[in-house]
């Protein structure tokens, strides 16, 4: 864990999950919170120990490990805090990403964790893809969607701060099925990625690049790989549940759930995977004996 100067006024926090930050005279602006109160007061008094002031802050997407820090932050400064359209709902309602993940139903006790609902962030700028003035520097937000419904990257004096648009090549090896809800819509957003002109890349997790082309390459080579891996499955199969085409995943990946929560997790994604195979045409699905099943095309 390191407080790193990208260049000018523009540092990161590199941890587990990467904070931005950035200065323009006397204001300053945190980009995500991080996952809880103790990861944020190491940035806090990395800020403090710098001298930089802390005036706004930016959140790229509502998933509880890059926003769990915030309502800290809003109880010790007076920032400004900005968050993409329809992720801000959830920012301010938290309880909505357990009760999604959970099918709608009313999450049971162990889905109220840390890791699925942050505190609730007050929202005061409600943003969507665009360009603004941040004191004296413009700032570009980049809608990237597929990991997060309206997932916003920002960049500013040429740095890419990506949020978990792309992944690196270690924590794709780490997680085996990376986390998304439509991975057709996560490919078409790492395509767009690849022609976004910047100096540097941040993602979320992982190191700065200075050229992230071919770790965009193997974050598309991952989804591509997982969802040929799921249509060859089908294809051998006449017709097959969605609960059997998790489990099926998940063991040939041989990613470990052992608590509800990180299955939900995974069966998310797998289905994020599913979509994009419904999306371009390659799978069928209806539902068979109280089933949703899956055939090929």
């Amino acid at each position: 864990m390191s407080f790193q100067q990208i260049q000018n006024d523009c540092y990161y926090y590199h941890s587990s999950v990467n904070i931005g930050y950035v200065k323009s005279g006397s204001y300053g602006m945190l980009i995500d919170a991080g996952l809880d109160k103790s990861s944020i007061k190491k940035v806090l008094k990395e800020l403090e120990s710098h001298e930089l002031p802390l005036t706004h802050l930016f959140i790229t997407h509502a998933h509880s490990d890059h926003y769990g820090g915030a309502k800290y932050i809003q109880d010790q400064y007076s920032v400004h805090t900005i968050a993409p359209v329809l992720e801000e709902a959830i920012l301010r309602y938290p309880s909505i990403e357990p009760l999604y993940l959970f099918g709608g139903n009313d999450p049971i006790d162990e889905l109220q964790n840390k890791f699925l609902q942050g505190p609730p962030v007050r929202i005061d700028e409600v943003i969507t893809e665009t360009t603004f003035q941040f004191g004296d520097k413009t700032c570009d937000t980049f809608l990237l969607p597929g990991h997060s419904y309206h997932q916003l990257a920002l960049r500013v004096d040429g740095i890419l701060f990506a949020a978990d648009s792309y992944f690196s090549e270690e924590t794709l090896k780490k997680h085996k099925i990376p986390f998304l809800t439509d991975a057709h819509l996560a490919l078409r957003s790492l395509e767009r990625l690849a022609t976004i002109d910047c100096e540097i890349a941040v993602p979320g997790h992982g190191e700065q690049e200075e050229d992230p082309s071919s770790t965009i390459s193997a974050n598309i080579s991952c989804h591509k790989e997982i969802m040929e891996w799921i249509h060859e499955y089908v294809v051998n199969h006449e017709l097959i549940s969605h609960e059997q085409l998790v489990s099926e995943v998940c063991n040939h990946y041989k990613v470990k759930a052992s608590q509800l929560s990180q299955w939900l997790l995974y069966r998310t994604a797998v289905s994020g995977y599913l979509v994009g195979l419904l999306k371009e045409g390659k799978l069928e699905q209806s539902i068979e004996d109280n089933r949703w099943v899956f055939k090929s095309r």
